[in-house]
């Protein structure tokens, strides 16, 4: 017998790193992803009694696909047996031929090879044109990447149960539509490639700075990410926007280790030890960066990703260039005209123009209502409303980003930037928090 709360523990552990790659493999076995998702859930669920019985396999990721996978054939085979069967109890008239097969019969042959990587080419399978975008980015993240609707929800901007509906509806579709779950072929990549980018961005991005939690990263889902992509620029070698991703997360991850202190607090762009940064990183991203910008093919990742870099690149924060990058937003805010990119371009637009003029194009923000439950645009807001010495409305800002945030460390970041009542201002000498 083992002690139950160490299989827990590793159940635990092999729900966080192992969950996409069991699904992905079941359901490459049985080409329907519901299917795969119930057989999955049941091996986890399985895994606690065996476990405390047998002891905890060497392999609890093979020991999961292999449960989820026999009890994936078992569910076809019966199908395909009471299909085949159900005829007989109402004697049918001679020569009428069996019942179509269930379709979600085992794929015995070999792999597409077109998509190496069998997270990877999951993620590239749930990107069906034939569910909208934002379906496809959300139902992917939640069944493949496992981040949770709260979290998805969070990523964009709706509330928890819109978001709950609408990776219903996808699933939904799927059933009633009958869309194949197979490997697409390398002719099929191309058209899938723009939501799939946006998964990785955004499992990044959830990895980077966690919307909820204790810890300010989740460092499974970064390196996720950044294995995901290198596969897939290894993948697609001629496509800038790939590149671009890589470039993005590799200098935006260099700085890991700097984001917060020994006590978990964090640390804003200009408290950070700069000589700790990732070196290495920082120069693979700057490379790809420049290879990318002489060749004249500039997508949204690549300009986001030379933003990333002059943030990086700078000896010191005050030596930042700020008009560069003030540039650098207008012309990503033309290829992505996002509410967010918005409200991120005020922070060098503060630097450029001074804190009213960034107060003012952050409150066109806030009145627009894209970003009503956004923290980010409210810590902005507070940090303008400081410079500018109106610090009853910037508590209030902070309030509302305190009220908004989930996440621990950020919490503990914005709780002592409260305006003291009594008149002194613990943040009067902060400054707009470029991305961190």
């Amino acid at each position: 017998m083992t002690d139950r709360s160490a299989v827990e523990a590793a159940i635990t552990e092999a729900h966080r790193d192992a969950w996409g790659l069991v699904l992905a493999a079941t359901a490459r076995t049985t080409g329907e992803l519901e299917l795969a998702e119930e057989c999955v859930q049941e091996a986890y669920a399985a895994a606690l009694q065996s476990w405390i019985r047998d002891g905890i396999p060497r392999n609890p990721a093979a020991w999961l696909t292999t449960t989820a996978k026999r009890r994936a054939v078992d569910t076809v085979r019966r199908r395909h047996t009471l299909r085949s069967k159900l005829p007989l109890l109402v004697e049918p008239a001679a020569g009428v031929a069996d019942p179509t097969p269930d379709r979600a019969m085992i794929i015995d042959e070999d792999p597409d090879e077109a998509v190496p990587d069998e997270r990877l080419r999951l993620i590239f399978t749930c990107c069906h044109p034939a569910l909208a975008q934002d379906a496809q980015v959300a139902l992917t993240l939640r069944l493949v990447c496992g981040v949770s609707t709260p979290d998805i929800a969070r990523a964009f901007l709706v509330p928890e149960s819109t978001m709950a509906k609408r990776i219903s509806r996808a699933k939904r579709k799927i059933t009633e539509a009958r869309i194949p779950y197979r490997i697409p072929g390398a002719a099929e990549l191309p058209d899938r490639l723009r939501s799939v980018l946006t998964v990785i961005h955004l499992v990044f991005t959830t990895g980077h700075t966690a919307p909820s939690g204790a810890a300010l990263v989740r460092v499974e889902l970064v390196e996720r990410a950044v294995q995901l992509t290198r596969v897939l620029a290894a993948l697609m070698p001629d496509e800038p926007e790939v590149q671009g991703l890589l470039a993005l997360i590799l200098v935006t991850d260099a700085r890991r280790e700097t984001r917060v202190d020994a006590a978990g607090r964090l640390l804003r762009l200009e408290e950070q030890d700069r000589s700790r940064w990732d070196r290495a990183a920082l120069a693979e991203g700057h490379e790809l960066i420049m290879k990318l910008l002489r060749g004249g093919r500039a997508g949204r990742y690549v300009v986001q990703a030379a933003i990333a870099s002059l943030y990086s690149r700078a000896e010191t924060y005050d030596r930042t260039d700020w008009p560069q990058i003030l540039t650098l937003y207008d012309r990503l805010l033309e290829l992505w005209p996002s509410p967010v990119v918005a409200l991120n371009r005020a922070v060098p637009l503060a630097m450029v123009a001074g804190p009213a003029a960034a107060l003012s194009a952050v409150e066109e923000i806030e009145a627009a209502g894209d970003l009503a439950e956004y923290p980010y645009l409210f810590a902005v807001k507070a940090d303008l409303l400081h410079r500018l010495g109106r610090r009853s409305e910037a508590t209030a800002a902070y309030r509302q980003a305190l009220d908004l945030t989930d996440n621990d460390a950020e919490r503990a970041f914005l709780s002592p930037r409260l305006v003291d009542d009594s008149g002194e201002d613990p943040a009067a000498n902060s400054r707009p928090n470029p991305p961190r």
